[in-house]
């Protein structure tokens, strides 16, 4: 169950396209391939490896977000606009029994065209979203199932 690395994190704007802009014109970013959430997306990557999501947030948030990854702040600006932050690990069913036995909830989520399967949690003592994520071939190996998967938006 260990964990790997700080994978990538997630920030909520209400303008897309200039925040994408500014991350690639200012920090040198490119904006990459992305899943199909169903809802507006843009992942902008360092390398090869994707390292900042960008996704729509403030009030007008789209339904289908708020079902796959909820909605922590409605904030426009400051650092209420980072929804979550992920890590990347190995150990996906020693990590859901661990849960478990510490009586921590969390969802289960599948990203079907990235390979990822993904749990999201709390910090409760700070309230922050935490994303966990395994290669999906961890959960199929181990027969485990998600509560939803992108595609299913």
């Amino acid at each position: 169950m260990p964990l790997e690395r700080i994978d990538h994190y997630l920030l909520q704007t209400t303008d897309l396209e200039r925040t994408r802009d500014w991350y690639v014109q200012a920090l040198g970013m490119r904006e990459g391939p992305h899943p199909d959430f169903k809802f507006p997306v843009v992942w902008l990557y360092l390398g090869d490896k994707d390292v900042l999501h960008v996704s729509e947030g403030g009030r007008n948030v789209s339904e289908n977000r708020k079902r796959y990854l909820g909605q922590e702040s409605q904030a426009e600006a400051g650092s209420g606009v980072i929804d979550h932050i992920a890590f990347f690990g190995t150990g996906l069913k020693q990590m859901i029994e661990h849960l478990h036995k510490l009586g921590i909830p969390f969802q289960q989520r599948m990203v079907d065209d990235q390979g990822l399967y993904q749990l999201f949690l709390k910090d409760p003592v700070n309230d922050v979203k935490v994303e966990l994520s395994y290669a999906n071939a961890e959960a199929a190996a181990a027969g485990i199932k998600p509560e939803l998967t992108a595609s299913e938006l």
